[in-house]
């Protein structure tokens, strides 16, 4: 049995160097006890520790990597153990991690999005109070009590972003320093007592201005905004008597409010009549009922079925597609095959929680050429675009998400009526009759580039977008 110690700081250089040096060695996983940062875990009995060998390049997919750099910060005791398993499968099997049906792949998958959502809490939910020093550079601190083990490999963010300033983050796990432009890392330690902040009030202040009653959801607040964080936030004091307050405040709203509705309103309405009276938007099963069953253009007799949107029914975030592909035709379902694997290896990596996402397609039903076997896919025309939209704004209205990622020309025309300059108008936010719309290409863009180095280049490009989608809709994970 080969015992090997990880240190709490540097633990994810730590956890590679010690895994390429067993691969070396060809060490299976069973024949190997991982402890973290605890003597007491080493195993009395492991046998006399080998010789060291120089750790082997191993060559892995890239994917793998970006997972493993974060579930080793995660504060499940298997981690580590569980990584090098699947590593050693995955060293004679490259593919596996395209495996969406790999329970091995799966479980790591849900630790790396438990690390990356405890990161967007880091980001979002701790406050810096001022130690009012003299001298050349300001000085800052903050108390905060992560899940899991991310202040290391969140402290960065904070450095570029604080950068004209000495700061330092306490946690019960490690503390980070940043002073005179140079992060460190130091053992946890315990709360400090930390000077009241005047700007605390002025962010309470601008926390109540924001806050709007007429769209309190208390469970989704609290779900995005654990309980757990609140003792450390000097606005969530105000939350209690802002609730008590929302129904009152959303009346006065709601009678304060213009008798006339404005001049869009009148021409959205006036388009929708004829559509009004065979179809409702009671709910999104009855929408989506109705897209089931929905023969208004020719493409519903050559597809196998309509397919649906799928996500949560308030999400923040909804994510439109061009129109479904030949594996989404034939299980019914949105984004599951080749670009949709894609989208959600780059959300993913982007920090964007596939989970919190509403999905769904401009076009309802696949539009395809039969070429023998093989049916290839055709862009759907703007008269079928123009059938489709109805369902589309369904969809909006009932969702209501804060941001719209339109992926691709067609969602492009859906949203916008007009696909032109796509490329130029990507990683930008327009605002349209639905709201505020990030555009950006469809990830099938990528898979059709044959230049690798292009493709590495566009894949950033979309990469970026999908993180500023997850941050302007607050679910940076």
């Amino acid at each position: 049995m080969r015992t090997i110690a990880l240190p709490r700081i540097g633990t994810a250089q730590a956890w590679r160097d010690a895994a390429r040096g067993l691969l070396a060695e060809d060490v299976r996983p069973e024949d190997v006890l991982w402890s973290f940062d605890d003597p007491a875990q080493v195993d009395l009995f492991a046998a006399a520790p080998r010789r060291k060998t120089t750790p082997a390049q191993v060559t892995v997919p890239k994917s793998f990597v970006d997972m493993a750099n974060r579930v080793v910060w995660h504060s499940d005791d298997d981690r580590f153990a569980r990584l090098y398993a699947f590593l050693w499968r995955l060293r004679d099997t490259p593919a596996l991690m395209q495996d969406r049906g790999d329970a091995q792949l799966a479980h790591l998958r849900r630790l790396e999005k438990n690390v990356n959502r405890c990161a967007h809490k880091m980001k979002a939910f701790f406050r810096f109070r001022d130690l009012s020093a003299t001298g050349p550079r300001r000085r800052f601190a903050a108390w905060f009590e992560p899940t899991h083990h991310t202040v290391e490999p969140t402290a960065p963010f904070f450095a570029k972003r604080f950068g004209d300033m000495d700061w330092m983050i306490v946690t019960p796990d490690v503390t980070a320093r940043f002073e005179d432009g140079r992060l460190s890392f130091a053992p946890g330690q315990a709360r400090p007592d930390l000077p009241e902040d005047a700007t605390e009030e002025l962010w309470g202040t601008y926390f109540c201005n924001i806050f709007n009653p007429a769209r309190v959801k208390v469970q989704a607040m609290t779900s995005e905004m654990p309980r757990k964080y609140w003792k450390n936030m000097p606005e969530t004091r105000h939350i209690p008597q802002l609730l008590a307050n929302a129904e009152a405040r959303a009346r006065q709203m709601q009678e304060a409010l213009p008798t006339l509705p404005p001049l869009r309103a009148e021409r959205i309405t006036a388009s929708l009549a004829d559509l009004r009276a065979t179809a409702t938007r009671d709910s999104l099963e009855s929408v989506n009922a109705q897209i089931r069953a929905c023969t208004r253009c020719a493409l519903c007799r050559s597809a196998t079925q309509a397919v649906t949107g799928e996500g949560p029914r308030d999400a923040a975030l909804m994510v439109v597609g061009e129109q479904p592909g030949d594996v989404e035709d034939r299980t019914g379902r949105p984004f599951v095959g080749p670009a949709g694997q894609l989208f959600d290896e780059i959300a993913a990596q982007a920090g964007l929680d596939r989970q919190a996402t509403y999905v769904t397609n401009a076009v309802k039903h696949f539009k395809f050429q039969q070429r023998g076997k093989r049916r290839m896919h055709q862009s759907p025309n703007q008269g079928e675009v123009q059938h489709c939209k109805w369902w589309l704004e369904a969809e909006v209205t009932l969702v209501k998400p804060k941001l719209i990622l339109a992926m691709g020309g067609t969602a492009l025309l859906a949203l916008t009526g007009t696909k032109d300059g796509i490329l130029k108008r990507r990683g930008q936010i327009e605002e349209t009759a639905y709201g505020p719309v990030l555009v950006t290409l469809h990830p099938s863009y990528l898979l059709r580039l044959p230049d690798a180095s292009l493709r590495a280049a566009q894949t950033d490009l979309f990469r970026a977008d999908l993180v500023q989608a997850a941050q302007k809709a607050h679910l940076a994970a």
